[in-house]
């Protein structure tokens, strides 16, 4: 079983065993121009991905949804949703991002005002600075608790959804209160509901998560088969990104601030955190030039393969020089430390401008 609302590590082998998600490396020989996280693995996983596929070759109608719970701030581990988005953005998908207050007061005891503030000043006026333009009209932004046509649908699905299955798949149980038994209804009504005929009909929507996020990708597309003689909806496709490895060498978390590089931080602050990071070294510098490093264990290498290392060819040459013990980790960390600058240089530009419009996303929605 998996919880949604945890913060553990998901084995991701097991996930594909158990729950029959395909491997993503399949479509990318489909792709044309395929992001950089598909290319290099960090999305490993996929559900029905061929229907986004054709729409995009095809140029046909498809959506993306992509939710934030704003329960805490985001950190650079959250950076790779947007990059999805934005790249979805060009791709010409409607991108529909809900808010998803009720879950974060239902799940975190966050109230309404603070998660409206949070979605503003952390969730969206980051997604802007990251490339994501909300001037278009493709992009709907929406809070839960304010969207009458999402919170009919999940009422109206939640009469083909009974306890045993939400126990069976959540591990709800008598302690569980009702506000956080509801939200994935919501959730479920939040992929579904773009395909409503108020909002242009039925269309291919893909889903990108964490594999965390799995659950309500079961259930959403349970459901969906469930309403499909009533509504013609087809059943969502997702995709699944790995977690980026935390500073301590756990899972990078808001809610553990010494795991995570968060999107506020200054650039001082970013470049002292990655100096701090846990590495894949040796023991000893004798051992590391004999031995060579670990970058699969190392969260610097991550941060370079994830956010900040653009060209395939260096990246392979940092990846074959720590293996070969030919470059040792204060060098590899001062290189990730000065990239890592360079990058919270231009994002908090990039918030400077963006809290000035990030208010203005949902008075007009």
């Amino acid at each position: 079983m998996i919880d949604p609302w945890s913060s553990a590590v998901v084995d991701y082998e097991k996930l594909i065993e158990q729950f029959g998600i395909k491997p993503f490396s399949d479509m990318i020989g489909d792709i044309e121009d395929p992001h950089v996280l598909m290319k290099r693995g960090i999305i490993f996983g996929q559900r029905d991905y061929g229907r986004i596929v054709k729409a995009m070759r095809e140029g046909s109608d498809f959506a993306v949804v992509s939710g934030m719970m704003p329960s805490g701030k985001m950190h650079i581990g959250h950076k790779m949703i947007v990059d999805q988005l934005v790249w979805y953005q060009a791709k010409g998908a409607d991108i529909y991002i809900p808010i998803a207050d009720m879950e974060s007061y239902s799940a975190r005891e966050v109230d309404f005002e603070e998660s409206r503030k949070l979605a503003v000043s952390e969730y969206i006026t980051n997604y802007i600075a990251l490339g994501l333009d909300f001037n278009k009209k493709n992009v709907h932004t929406y809070l839960q608790s304010e969207n009458k046509l999402v919170g009919d649908l999940a009422y109206l699905l939640g009469r083909r959804v009974n306890l045993n299955e939400m126990k069976a798949i959540y591990g709800f149980g008598g302690s569980t209160n009702i506000s956080h038994l509801y939200v994935p209804l919501m959730q479920v009504a939040d992929i579904i509901h773009p395909q409503l005929e108020e909002c242009g009909g039925p269309k291919p929507t893909v889903v990108p998560v964490g594999p965390d996020q799995d659950p309500h990708i079961r259930l959403t597309r349970d459901i969906a088969e469930r309403f499909k003689s009533k509504f013609n909806f087809i059943a969502p496709s997702s995709t699944y990104h790995r977690f980026i490895t935390g500073l301590t060498g756990d899972k990078m978390s808001s809610s553990k601030p010494k795991t995570a590089i968060f999107l506020s931080d200054s650039p001082e602050v970013a470049e002292k955190k990655v100096k701090s990071a846990k590495t894949g070294g040796r023991e000893s510098l004798k051992e590391q030039q004999e031995l060579g490093g670990t970058p699969e264990d190392c969260s610097v290498y991550e941060m370079l393969l994830y956010h900040l290392v653009k060209s395939d060819e260096e990246l392979k040459e940092i990846y074959h020089d720590c293996k070969n013990g030919t470059v040792m980790c204060g060098e590899c960390k001062a290189k990730a430390a000065g990239m890592i600058r360079t990058l919270f240089e231009e994002v908090s530009k990039s918030r400077a401008k963006a809290m000035d419009v990030a208010e203005k996303v949902l008075m007009d929605d």
